[in-house]
């Protein structure tokens, strides 16, 4: 991992590793332990395979008390814990560590619990997205978050990032459709936040765990509501001879007081990507492609279709299509579903970026990212929710080329400082993980990473889950208690002092 600074792994870990490993085996019997150096490549890396380390031993438990126990034996014996879900994540976060058990909850994969007069499901962190959608189709649901590795990415994954997906721009990212885990702390604690209800009282430390990156605890249970598939849904196709007429209409429908299902918009390098690779029938002679999704009753479709097609016309549209079947329908989101895998066919690398912008700033951000692309001698496709301003650059490289590597992680900070400078944030939906690390100071302060940190160490004072990622520096939860003195003087020295 050259270039990526980690924790120093724990020389007394290292040299108990045999005894650990033999442990785990007690803990979680049969082939949940993987030891083999040449087995454990396969979990090396999550998806920015960039960075890789073989873990100390991968531990793949099936039940909640096997976690609760290992958890439990690694905080005893100051062991780092590194959770993993389906490794789908792009920012880093399942990066395992040298001196660290990669817990893996591929095993638990099982639906518990289906409330169809309720609306909800209570699953295994292991079930992946697109399963719990396969499991309630037959009664007309569906599960409404839709990142484009539904396939494959665990619900658990999904709540450790808040991922968010096409259709998030309407009904919600991840933290507005959960309504409950039961999660393990370090100490082995078993808990459960949220139910089967909307909200719950008190604190909301179902929200903190929600985006927590693996950082808190481990989850083994998730309850999420699920949604009726609505009446109708029927896709604009509409074509634009600049990005920036196209992120200017999509500002335009948004402020119009539209919010569509979902909200899609590439650039030419991923719409030629996307149609060599799919072949949606994609027009291949414009500069930016919005899919817009409208849902609802087939009046109130209707109405929304015209208007939308008006302000795209206003906005200089060159092409508009409009969905006539469900199987059409679905044919313009399977480009943008396939969009990062078709952009890996005309380059041999490529760095998925994710940051999130105001809507109104699109074209300063397009611009600028253009102008960044000749900077650093990279080319740049984007493909991105337009709707909710979540950008997702994929910068074109080759890693075999000396340095082009470093270039195009250059390349992706300065786009995430842009995000930041106008107004955005360092990520939409993938996560802080490693990649944008050691980025957090350019948004928040050194009094605002103190705070996050202290709810860190609410959860685990030993920072033995998942050390390493998230924060900049890596520090022990003594040294926030300290009182920093400067010239004799306190800070706010007022204030009285207990």
């Amino acid at each position: 991992m050259s270039g990526l600074a980690m924790p120093k792994p724990d020389a007394e870990t290292l040299r108990r590793r045999s005894e650990i490993v033999a442990d785990m085996r007690i803990i979680v019997p049969g082939e949940g332990v993987v030891d083999a150096a040449n087995e454990m490549r396969a979990f090396e890396s999550d998806g920015l395979t960039a960075y890789r380390q073989v873990p100390l031993v991968v531990v793949l438990p099936e039940t909640v008390a096997q976690v609760s126990r290992l958890l439990k034996y690694c905080n005893d014996r100051n062991i780092r814990v590194v959770p993993r879900g389906s490794g789908t994540s792009l920012s880093g976060g399942a990066l395992p560590l040298e001196d660290a058990v990669l817990l893996v909850m591929s095993r638990f994969n099982r639906i518990i619990e289906i409330d169809f007069p309720n609306r909800i499901v209570v699953a295994q962190p292991g079930v992946t997205n697109l399963g719990i959608t396969t499991a309630v189709e037959q009664e007309d649901f569906y599960y409404a978050p839709d990142p484009s590795s539904q396939i494959a990415c665990s619900i658990g994954g999904n709540v450790a990032e808040n991922s968010g997906g096409v259709h998030c721009l309407k009904y919600g990212l991840t933290a507005n459709n959960v309504l409950g885990i039961e999660m393990v702390l370090m100490s082995g604690e078993v808990v459960r936040l949220g139910g089967r209800h909307l909200d719950a009282e008190g604190y909301d430390l179902l929200g903190v765990m929600t985006g927590s990156e693996g950082l808190l605890g481990v989850v083994t249970e998730v309850t999420v509501r699920i949604l009726k598939k609505p009446e109708t849904a029927r896709a604009l196709l509409i074509g634009f001879p600049t990005s920036e007429q196209g992120g200017q209409c999509v500002a335009d429908i948004i402020g119009a007081g539209i919010i569509p299902g979902g909200m899609e918009m590439m650039d030419r390098p991923a719409i030629h990507a996307a149609e060599d690779f799919v072949h949606a029938g994609y027009p291949l002679d414009v500069e930016a492609l919005l899919i817009v999704e409208l849902d609802g009753p087939g009046v109130e479709v209707d109405h929304l279709i015209t208007a939308v097609e008006a302000i795209a016309i206003r906005n200089g549209s060159t092409t508009c299509r409009i969905s006539q079947s469900e199987q059409e329908r679905l044919s313009f989101w399977a480009g943008r579903k396939a969009a990062f895998p078709a952009v890996g066919r005309i380059s041999p690398d490529y760095y998925c970026m994710d940051g999130t912008i105001p809507r109104k700033e699109l074209p300063r951000v397009l611009a600028g990212m253009r102008e960044l692309s000749q900077k650093y001698g990279l080319g740049v496709a984007n493909v991105f929710h337009a709707g909710d301003g979540n950008l997702h650059p994929l910068i074109l490289y080759d890693a075999n080329v000396p340095g082009e590597i470093d270039k195009a992680e250059s390349f992706g900070a300065d786009i995430l400082r842009l995000c930041v400078k106008v107004g955005g944030v360092l990520t939409g939906e993938h996560g802080v993980g490693v990649e944008k690390r050691d980025l957090m100071p350019e948004m928040f302060s050194q009094v605002d990473l103190d705070q996050q940190m202290r709810v860190k160490c609410a959860f685990d004072p030993n920072h033995l889950l998942n050390p390493g990622k998230v924060f900049p520096q890596l520090r022990r939860c003594a040294e926030l208690g300290r009182m920093h003195v400067h010239r004799g003087q306190v800070a706010f020295p007022d204030i009285p002092r207990f």
